[in-house]
């Protein structure tokens, strides 16, 4: 068994034993899981990441509103310590059928629906405080990769300069002893919001002509793609460029990759890239590039919503950040970044990026 699973093991045995002693000392057993919402999160500006504080909340088996609470942890906890023992991995919506079963003599099930496992699963990773990876469980691969670089996934040699149109599908466990890094000529890292985005750049072999790893994350990055540019950026020591669209999902979109997420906070120093850069599409480049009229859409109410409460998170509060999305709240305008077409199919990947990242355009 490697070290790792064995260090994961004792984390959950761990977590047993504590009922078990209060259990045998004639209290009211009980777990402690840390509280993640925004009242428990806070920017850390020396690190630059999102971080969870130290408030707890304690569920008690004795309590009617915490008992199934209670049970569904040590449920999930036990299939998880059986799935690291076995050297298996599941799916989430695998553990969801794994351990939900009827009650004896009662028709309640220990979970109804998927909804109720999921956020166990969230508290069982931060309150032993081992990542669903480590856990063995798996999401569903949403990124592809591709690239001047020379990969082992689970013993396999995967090169990533032959992965054709399609890229290699990033696996949601992406740690080291599965995923190892054997050689690259790349300069960067490119991290796309989009996969037809993604595609017209694999297509026009960009990361060919501007040597780097080439990946998207199909919307918002899931936590194996987040993962893989923060130990590419950290191990291979690559600077990471962000594209989204020009609108205030895309920014926070790169916020999430960059200093991690509010409700995903006590990962953020395994996902977050601090030094990422946002590389477009910037609320000026419409002028910048003159970009038609005709490609511009109108930011609805609920893009107006986001982009004022966007600048009151204490990570949006430089300068240039501040600007660029009052920018866009002036304007009244958003734009995808298949906008960029507009001015020729491949106007991104043979002039638009080249010139960001050539000419250092970029926001930090």
């Amino acid at each position: 068994m490697k070290a790792s699973a064995k260090k994961t093991i004792g984390k959950l045995e761990k977590l047993g034993a504590a009922a078990v002693r209060e259990i045998k000392s004639g209290k009211n057993p009980s777990v402690s899981i840390p509280i993640r919402s925004l009242s428990n999160v806070s920017f850390n500006e020396k690190k630059h990441i999102i971080e969870l504080g130290d408030d707890q909340q304690r569920r008690y088996f004795f309590n009617a509103s915490m008992a199934r609470k209670f049970m569904q942890t040590y449920l999930v906890a036990g299939a998880c310590k059986e799935l690291v023992e076995s050297g298996k991995t599941t799916s989430i919506r695998d553990l969801y059928y794994i351990t939900k079963h009827t009650l004896a003599d009662d028709r309640t099930n220990t979970f109804d629906e998927q909804e109720e496992s999921d956020p166990i699963i969230e508290d069982l990773e931060v309150g032993v405080d081992a990542l669903r990876e480590e856990l063995n469980l798996f999401a569903s691969n949403k990124g592809s990769m591709v690239g001047d670089m020379t990969l082992i996934d689970s013993g396999d040699r995967i090169d990533l300069r032959r992965m054709g149109s399609g890229g290699w599908s990033v696996p949601s466990i992406v740690e080291a002893d599965i995923i190892k890094f054997v050689d690259t000529k790349a300069k960067f890292i490119l991290l796309a919001e989009k996969h037809a985005v993604w595609q017209r750049l694999n297509e026009d072999k960009f990361w060919k002509k501007n040597p780097c790893v080439l990946l998207h994350g199909n919307g918002m990055a899931p936590r194996g793609v987040r993962r893989l540019c923060q130990r590419m950026a950290e191990e291979l020591a690559l600077p990471l460029y962000v594209l989204v669209d020009n609108d205030p999902w895309g920014f926070y979109i790169y916020s999430v990759v960059k200093q991690g997420s509010i409700n995903l906070a006590y990962e953020s120093m395994r996902m977050a890239v601090p030094s990422a850069r946002f590389v477009g599409l910037s609320s000026g480049d419409a002028k910048k590039y003159d970009l038609p009229s005709r490609v511009m859409l109108r930011m609805n109410d609920q893009d107006v919503a986001r982009a004022k409460q966007m600048l009151a998170y204490p990570w949006f509060q430089k300068k240039t950040w501040q600007k660029e999305i009052r920018m866009m709240l002036d304007s009244g305008a958003k734009y995808e970044l298949e906008a960029l077409s507009a001015k020729g199919i491949s106007f991104i990947s043979e002039e638009y990026l080249p010139k960001k990242i050539r000419d250092g355009d970029f926001l930090a």
